[in-house]
């Protein structure tokens, strides 16, 4: 429903930030909410998580910290609150390459996630991770940082249709040479890349 929100930070709580945006204080679940400074403008990328006895909005610093949090909170077993606490350890370079390289050593030191989550985690992201990887690590510029949002939001687009990183990535340096004017257009020639 929202994707981020652009406010005031209010108030700094160990656990949650509250963001004020046109008079209206939204409560957000953050993983490091000193990543803040009280007062500060700030935009907060958002995913509301609406349960049987719970509407909550977590938050986040970046649009990949979000993106991880969607596929940790994909995973059996890992709730919103636990993926928080994995993202609070700020290793998101460790944690992509633990998964990417099946860690477990790694993964079970985060809270409440055992040996059996630490494989499940593994078995579900493997190979998904790594176009947050890229984005991470730095090994390739990302769709993000390309400065180029019409080619940005057409891999974005790929990636919604099911194709996986490693091919969006496999097409990336082709696309960045193609001069198209829309998403659309990018997200059609890489459609015609994809499918040869």
């Amino acid at each position: 429903m929202f994707e981020y929100l652009n406010g005031v930070i209010t108030y700094i709580d160990p656990t949650y930030v509250v963001v004020d945006v046109g008079g209206v204080g939204y409560k957000v679940q953050v993983a490091n909410p000193y990543r803040y400074q009280q007062d500060e403008e700030a935009k907060v990328y958002v995913e509301q998580v609406v349960r049987d006895n719970e509407q909550a909005l977590y938050g986040f610093y970046d649009i990949n910290e979000k993106r991880i949090f969607l596929h940790l909170i994909s995973v059996s077993g890992i709730g919103p609150k636990s993926a928080l606490a994995i993202l609070a350890g700020q290793d998101l370079n460790g944690l992509i390459s633990a998964i990417e390289n099946n860690d477990v050593k790694f993964l079970t030191r985060f809270p409440k996630i055992g040996k059996k989550t630490a494989q499940q985690i593994i078995l579900d992201l493997g190979g998904k991770m790594s176009a947050q990887g890229q984005m991470v690590l730095g090994e390739d510029p990302t769709p993000l940082s390309s400065g180029n949002q019409e080619l940005e939001d057409g891999m974005l687009a790929l990636e919604s249709l099911g194709y996986t990183a490693r091919d969006i990535a496999r097409i990336k340096p082709k696309l960045q040479k193609e001069n198209l004017d829309s998403a659309d257009a990018y997200l059609r020639a890489g459609l015609r890349l994809l499918t040869k």
